[in-house]
């Protein structure tokens, strides 16, 4: 069952991921309890066979089915806690190539699911083997959509927005029609916002490529659109909009590691002393923000079950990963691509401050490589030589998320990918570009010997 990875379930279609295995996860959800379980799909071509597959699984199994239709991972996160559903199931291939498709699960109350269930749900889709077939469950077309416009919107006062014009790339992805319902509902009140439309029409066959927007080739369309139309900030979503990407008015695309410190920022200005999670991989901006805001910082290892779990642990208002995933307490604790872009308007209109302005103060302050990769063979003997080296001169020495250093003026993060023989390093400094060029140089050398 190699479609079962980690956290979600994701291959390529026809081969690892089938209609057949659609249905016997169905079976396998539906054996885990009574109830109602949410599903939704993204806009690929074998999405909604693989869904309906899915929910008649659920059904056969007894449990009813609320199927809310085309819409974006985090509208099935909204949907299983807003209907009490027992489950909710995506399917959705996110930012992968056009021949794949996935599924991401979560609980109750849209909880992530422990490794313990996931590997049970994985080990019973593959046995096949189900209880008496009790059939009787209903599927159910269901929206949700505008309950859930209801709470992205309700993070920000729309009449104290400032007037903006801005760029949105939807990538024909799935984000297109939930922005316009959002817009709708900040314009209505009054929120002086002028949207310029991008690849916003959801299209299977993705005639402008796979929306990825971390990809630095992806990245012009938007920035090229932003510095064309004059507008103030940009915005881009990959294909199920579980990820926000920000430009600035300038067009430069804005790293994730300091969108997590404004949006910490922004959240604290609503919430004084809130608890604020981060991942390790870059982290002193964002340390020194949520401090002078009064807030507490909470490292997390990387990974969005381990986040929400933190963030359920310790009541965080809000937690942030610098691959822009940001969660939400007052969202189940999930993911969402569109909330941050509110935040964001709000943090300007309090501001009084351009985004490139807000940002590019951080930048200074904390100038960061961002993640490198290196393709390596006997990463885990690299990774040791390099902490035996490094040792005597560090101040700290964590091995929360692979290994972090701390020195006086600069901090690095290496990881192994779980999946692939790579390396990925994060380099910081407090103020000083010119030593994290050198520290980066030394350290890819050490990388690739």
């Amino acid at each position: 069952m190699s479609a079962f990875k980690a956290y979600d379930i994701r291959g390529r279609v026809g081969e690892e991921l089938t209609p057949d295995l659609a249905y016997r996860l169905g079976r396998a959800v539906a054996e885990t309890g009574p109830g109602r379980v949410a599903t939704g799909r993204d806009i690929r071509e074998s999405s909604p066979g693989l869904q309906a597959a899915l929910n008649e699984g659920l059904a056969d199994g007894g449990v009813d089915v609320a199927d809310i239709g085309l819409c974006g991972t985090e509208e099935v996160y909204f949907a299983t806690d807003h209907l009490n559903a027992v489950a909710g199931v995506m399917v959705t291939a996110s930012h992968n190539p056009i021949d794949y498709n996935g599924m991401k699960l979560v609980g109750r109350g849209a909880a992530p699911l422990s490794d313990t269930a996931f590997r049970a749900l994985e080990h019973q889709t593959l046995s096949g083997r189900f209880g008496t077939k009790p059939g009787g469950g209903t599927i159910v077309t269901t929206d949700t959509r505008q309950a859930y416009v209801e709470r992205v919107v309700s993070f920000v006062d729309p009449a104290a927005l400032p007037p903006v014009r801005l760029v949105a790339n939807a990538g024909n992805g799935c984000a297109g029609p939930t922005f316009d319902a959002i817009l709708d509902a900040l314009q209505a009140p009054g929120a002086p916002i002028e949207a310029i439309r991008l690849h916003h029409e959801p299209d299977a066959g993705f005639p402008n490529g796979i929306p990825n927007p971390l990809l630095p080739e992806n990245q012009p369309v938007t920035a090229d659109r932003v510095r064309e139309t004059g507008a103030d900030l940009g915005l881009a979503w990959d294909g199920d909009f579980d990820r926000c990407f920000f430009f600035d008015g300038a067009g430069g695309f804005i790293p994730g590691e300091y969108m997590v410190a404004l949006l910490a920022r922004a959240v604290l200005e609503g919430e004084p002393g809130a608890k604020i999670v981060h991942d390790p991989r870059v982290a002193w901006n964002t340390i020194r923000t949520v401090r002078e805001m009064g807030g507490e910082p909470v490292v997390s290892r990387t990974g969005h079950a381990l986040v929400k779990a933190r963030m359920r642990e310790t009541g965080a208002a809000y937690g942030g990963e610098m691959s822009a995933h940001h969660y939400f307490r007052d969202f189940m604790c999930c993911d969402s691509g569109m909330i941050p872009w509110l935040l964001v308007l709000k943090a300007m209109a309090g501001a009084g401050r351009s985004l490139a302005d807000m940002v590019g103060e951080m930048r200074a302050r904390h100038p960061s490589s961002g993640e490198i990769n290196f393709r390596v063979e006997g990463a885990a003997g690299i990774m040791a030589a390099i902490e035996a080296e490094f040792t005597p001169a560090a101040l700290v020495v964590d091995h929360l998320d692979g290994l972090s250093m701390e020195f006086a003026d600069w901090r690095f993060n290496l990881r192994m990918s779980n999946t692939e023989p790579l390396l990925r390093l994060n380099v910081e400094t407090r103020g000083n570009a010119d030593l994290l060029a050198e520290r980066v140089d030394a350290l890819r050398a050490r990388i690739t010997g």
